[in-house]
């Protein structure tokens, strides 16, 4: 049987495993087996810049840091699963590849 990768993207860790656990959700309720989430190292984006934008005076500098947080989901291609699965409400800031594999 073929298997659906599932990836997940976001940079809001809330909403990012409520997505999850609804798809885990869809996956024990319609009997198809997964594997997962397996979660992927965290990507971590970190911009220093300088506070004063004329250049003068002491130099302070204001650090800013984004969080990219990745899961990884194998859940079996049955075709009602997959259905049920793309009806889950996204938000908009979770990005969603789906993947099958033979």
């Amino acid at each position: 049987m073929s298997v659906t990768r599932i990836k997940l993207i976001s940079n809001s860790y809330p909403s990012l495993e409520d997505v999850c656990r609804k798809i885990v959700e869809i996956s024990k309720q319609s009997g198809v087996k997964y594997s997962g989430p397996i979660p992927l190292p965290t990507k971590r984006l970190n911009v220093t810049t300088r506070k004063s934008n004329c250049g003068g005076g002491t130099e302070s500098y204001a650090r800013f840091e984004m969080r990219i947080h990745k899961r990884l989901l194998d859940v079996e291609a049955s075709e009602t699963a997959l259905r049920q699965i793309m009806r889950v409400p996204i938000p908009k800031d979770v990005h969603v590849s789906l993947e099958l594999k033979a």
